[in-house]
């Protein structure tokens, strides 16, 4: 899956926590989602000048960009992560181990390895077959 498939993928399956989602839908949705949150920064710092940082913090909270961004994203982020899960035959609470200590480093183990080939409990194997069609 590219980019493109990865970000219209994670949008059409906006609340979608069923299935599995393959490695690379899921890095290339944690891709988008840095890149936006990078663009909202610069937004932020070119039309809120005054806003941005510790002087006001009580009104970041209604007019910054990033945080419609994040409020926009939060969702289908969770829901990729979710699936992605699946795809490694893990219940989607697994989420829950990042809340506790050296949990991120499995965590990101867990993201990083290969999923269930075929199919497990979750759906079919998102991968596209390598073998020929006959």
């Amino acid at each position: 899956m590219n980019f493109q498939n990865a970000v219209k993928s994670g949008f059409s399956n906006y609340a979608n926590f069923r299935g599995r989602a393959q490695r690379s839908e899921f890095w290339y949705w944690v891709l988008f989602f840095w890149l936006s949150v990078a663009v909202a920064e610069v937004l932020d710092a070119a039309l809120f000048p005054g806003v941005s940082g510790s002087n006001n913090p009580g009104l970041e909270l209604y007019v910054l960009p990033l945080n419609l961004v994040g409020y926009a994203l939060l969702i289908p982020s969770i829901s990729v992560f979710v699936r992605r899960l699946h795809d490694i035959d893990r219940k989607g609470w697994w989420w829950l181990i990042t809340f506790i200590p050296f949990g991120g480093l499995v965590m990101l183990v867990w993201l990083c390895s290969k999923g269930t080939q075929g199919v497990n409990r979750f759906g079919t194997d998102p991968t596209p077959s390598t073998e020929p069609m006959s």
